[in-house]
């Protein structure tokens, strides 16, 4: 797999938690210990996008 296309990939994953955030966040009994694992993933993904790029730039 390319780095382009590894980037892309973990884009959409990154996306994907966020609408899951949103979705959780929308109910009035949000459950905080999935929404912490959730933002956690989320940054983590942030965090090898922001990875790749640097290596790939």
């Amino acid at each position: 797999m390319t780095i382009d296309a590894r980037i892309r990939e973990l884009g959409n994953r990154h996306r994907q938690l966020e609408e899951a955030i949103r979705q959780e966040m929308i109910h009035p009994a949000a459950d905080s210990l999935q929404l912490r694992s959730l933002k956690q993933r989320k940054l983590r993904l942030k965090e090898e996008i922001n990875t790749l790029q640097a290596g790939a730039g």
